[in-house]
């Protein structure tokens, strides 16, 4: 009973700081994101129930992100003040051993780890979905807002489409335009200017457009090798009902990486992986044959990594875990594991060609789709006998196919795996967490603080250099994302293994002794080497 007694006391000490350091750092970063988006609402008359809820679906990315943070926080301040008040040193005089101290904690902290798991498998993959879901929303609401310079902006579904080299937010002045006009049936309409300026109607339902210098070239659907072309100075556009009211997207099949479950990026690697697979069997027996018929082959073939991405399948462990406990679950239909791609239109898009498919919109299907470059015919061989030319075709595209898909899949392990680590980054929190706080009980707030914000500045960094090392297939994703979470558990354990010693608890010094304790030690390594320096030349 007193056991029990021990453990609900230990833990309460933990529920205050915890409470506090949540609140507080997922206060922090909320604000810092409502600022970096607060022009994309401002200005749009949107309902207050869509701010609310943009703002309330953007908490659980939040809480993703602070919660392993307000654990280290809490762990350090709590066993900080009870080994402070001497509550430490009276356990142990009572008999009761450090691991009894520990253990509720860890218990609890394992308990964070499979609710956090949950967590960012779910709830923050759905949020994810419904934020980037309300933000196309909310940018097609007003487009003056939500244009982006040197890509296509679809103003009208459609209908309109607009692009601008450069766009002046304060003035609304664009430069370098080009329009495509999709509104007339009969007639394929592009425009290009030099510059021009929008705004809104005064109902704010309409976008008026204001062109300078620049020419109209329409294409008739019916006899598409007619062009018609007329330059203008000053042209006034207005396109109708892109603003007249806030619409809700009800369903929406796209998802990024990011607003996947574990199980649907699981299954679209799986796919990518299969792809993969059988690029690289044609992939090899066509260098095979090319080889045979002794063609010089490039670098780029030569040197084309055909290996799968590895992964150890944690993903797939969890979801057949996941299969055990709901069997019924329903499957998601129709992912898409194909992102979207705003197409960047060159300069020379301005020209004044008189060719008519100059003046027409490629179709939506190649516009929002992945297309893959062009097969670089001169790179693929060198020399030797020329073969036909569908087999350069096909060895480029091959080799192409085998790097989207193995980048693919280095995408979806990367957030994969980072759903899983950052959930037990609590666990392994908790665990250098206290025996840094039992070595230096004095040192209080300083101590929680200052070891706070070097562990977090230290594993996001590992994070984010992890994330981008594996993106780019330079390391697997299972060891990028894991490397933080390993190297602090390893310090946690070593720390674990001396904090049993005499003096090393109940009885340490401040932030001080901690910064002293660290130069002793790199003053008795430096030492160390020069001896063993001098002792190598004594000898020599």
């Amino acid at each position: 009973h007193s056991v029990k007694i021990l453990h609900r006391y230990v833990l309460k000490e933990h529920v205050g700081p915890l409470t506090f350091a949540l609140t507080a750092l997922t206060s922090i970063l909320l604000l810092q994101y409502i600022g970096k988006h607060f022009g994309e609402l401002v200005g749009k008359g949107l309902p207050t129930v869509v701010i609310a809820e943009f703002f309330g679906l953007s908490v659980p990315l939040t809480v993703a992100l602070t919660l392993p943070m307000a654990v280290l926080v809490a762990t350090l301040y709590a066993f900080s003040r009870l080994a402070a008040e001497n509550e430490i040193t009276a356990l142990k005089a009572s008999g009761v051993s450090l691991v009894s101290v520990l253990t509720p904690v860890l218990w609890a902290a394992l308990g964070v780890t499979v609710v956090m798991i949950g967590f960012n498998d779910q709830i923050l993959a759905r949020s994810n979905h419904r934020l980037a879901v309300l933000q196309r929303d909310i940018a097609q609401k007003k487009p003056t807002f939500g244009l982006r310079e040197q890509v296509i902006n679809e103003v009208s579904p459609g209908k309109f489409y607009l692009r601008a080299g450069h766009l002046d937010e304060a003035s609304n002045m664009m430069r370098e335009v080009t329009i495509y006009d999709m509104q007339d049936p009969t007639r394929r309409r592009t425009i290009f200017a030099d510059s021009g300026n929008m705004r809104m109607s005064k109902g704010l339902t309409d976008l008026e457009l204001t062109l300078y210098n620049g020419n109209m070239q329409d294409v008739p659907t019916a006899n598409p090798d007619e062009l018609q072309r007329l330059y203008f100075n000053v042209d006034q556009i207005r396109v109708r009902g892109v603003g007249n009211q806030f619409q809700k997207t009800t369903a929406d099949a796209y998802k990024s990486d990011r607003e996947m479950t574990v199980c649907e990026m699981q299954e679209a690697q799986d796919k990518a992986r299969g792809e993969h697979e059988a690029a690289r069997k044609d992939f090899e027996t066509k260098v095979a044959a090319l080889k045979k018929s002794k063609a010089t082959l490039s670098k780029d073939v030569l040197n084309a990594n055909t290996s799968a991405p590895w992964d150890i399948g944690l993903g797939r462990l969890y979801c057949n875990a996941m299969a055990l406990f709901v069997p019924k679950q329903a499957r998601a239909q129709g992912v898409s594991t194909t992102p979207r791609v705003i197409v960047k239109q060159s300069a020379s898009s301005t020209s004044q060609s008189t060719s008519s498919t100059a003046a027409t919109l490629p179709p939506p299907a190649a516009r929002l789709g992945t297309a893959a470059p062009a097969p670089d015919v001169n790179k693929a061989l060198t020399q030797g006998p020329p073969p036909n030319s569908s087999d350069l075709v096909a060895i480029e595209g091959l080799r192409i196919r085998l790097q989207d898909s193995a980048q693919l899949m280095n995408s979806y392990g990367v957030e994969i795996h980072k759903k899983f680590a950052l959930a037990v980054a609590c666990f392994v929190f908790v665990l250098l967490g206290a025996p840094i706080a039992l070595r230096f009980p004095r040192g209080g707030v300083g101590l929680t603080i200052g070891v706070s914000l070097f562990v977090f500045a230290l594993y996001y960094v590992c994070l984010i250099a992890g994330e981008s090392i594996a993106k780019r297939g330079f390391m697997p994703a299972v060891v990028s994302m894991w490397m933080a979470n390993v190297i602090f558990a390893l310090i946690a354990l070593w720390l674990l293994a001396k904090m049993g010693q005499e003096g090393s608890t109940a009885r340490g010094g401040d932030m001080r002794d901690m910064i002293g304790a660290i130069k002793g030690s790199i003053r008795s390594k430096i030492a160390w080497k020069d001896r063993r320096i001098r002792r190598e030349r004594a000898a020599a």
